[in-house]
Parts: structure tokens; sequence; C-alpha cells
């Protein structure tokens, strides 16, 4: 079994130390630092999947910085966000392509026997586990809603 991705993250930080990449090792404890925090507040280690969610919330937050950074006309500050995007993602696992969401989709409304919006809810749950990390939960929810009218 390959290690997790906690240890992933340990390691590549051990790396970016060796290197002194600053940026990198900023981005890294930044994770990290997220992590311990979990685990202190809730008393639990995080697992993979946590992890996951973890890592996507963060880049959601960054991608809403980075607009409000952009609209007052911060770049520069926008630039940092986004390059904190790019560490990030190098632990998340490959996207999924619109094809491979567009069945996934597909087979969670079959599974659930949804037939309108009021069963948005169930084709959720069956799909968010699958693509977490993989794919923007809000763009999938906007598929499901054009497959559901």
């Amino acid at each position: 079994m390959s290690e997790s991705l906690k240890k992933q993250i340990t390691s590549a930080m051990k790396d970016a130390m060796r290197a002194r990449a600053k940026e990198r090792l900023g981005a890294i404890r930044l994770i990290l630092s997220e992590i311990k925090r979990i685990e202190v507040d809730e008393r639990i280690d995080v697992d993979d999947a946590r992890l996951l969610a973890v890592l996507d919330k963060m880049i959601k937050q960054r991608r809403d910085s980075i607009n409000q950074y952009e609209n007052a006309g911060r770049q520069e500050l926008a630039d940092i966000e986004q390059a904190e995007i790019e560490v990030i993602q190098e632990f998340l696992p490959e996207p999924l392509s619109d094809e491979e969401l567009a069945v996934m989709i597909d087979e969670a409304i079959a599974a659930s026997g949804a037939e309108s919006m009021r069963d948005m809810g169930k084709v959720m749950g069956i799909l968010k586990p699958k693509i977490q990390g993989r794919a923007d939960v809000g763009a999938v929810s906007g598929m499901i809603k054009g497959k559901l009218d």
C-alpha cells in the first residue's frame, strides 16, 4: 500500500527545507498546520479522505482570495495565492475529466433513482466521496442541476 498522504506532505516539507524553497515550504507548512489544528481540536488522526477534503477547502479559499485581490488590484497577492494553490494541488489525486464526471453523475442519478431537483441531495451524497479532491463540487452541482431539470 502506498504511504499516507500526510506522510507524503511531511516528506515534501523536509525536501523543501533541504532545497531552501521558501515559498513551497510556507505552503506545505500551511497544510500541515491545518491538519494539526483539526487533530488537536477534534482529537482524531486525520485520514486520507478527510485530508483530501481539507486540501479541497484550502484551494477553494485561495481561489476566493485571488478573486478578491484581483478586484482590489493587488496582483502580487493573487500571485502568492496562486503559487500556494499549485503546491496544494500536488497532493491531490488526478482531476476527473468532464466525460468521467458525466458518466459518474449518470450512474449516481440512476443509483439514487433521482427524478427532479428535490433528489439532488441523494445524488450529491453518492458522488461527493468519489469526487473529493478530484473535481470542483460547485461545478459538479451545476452539471447535476442540468441533468435533473
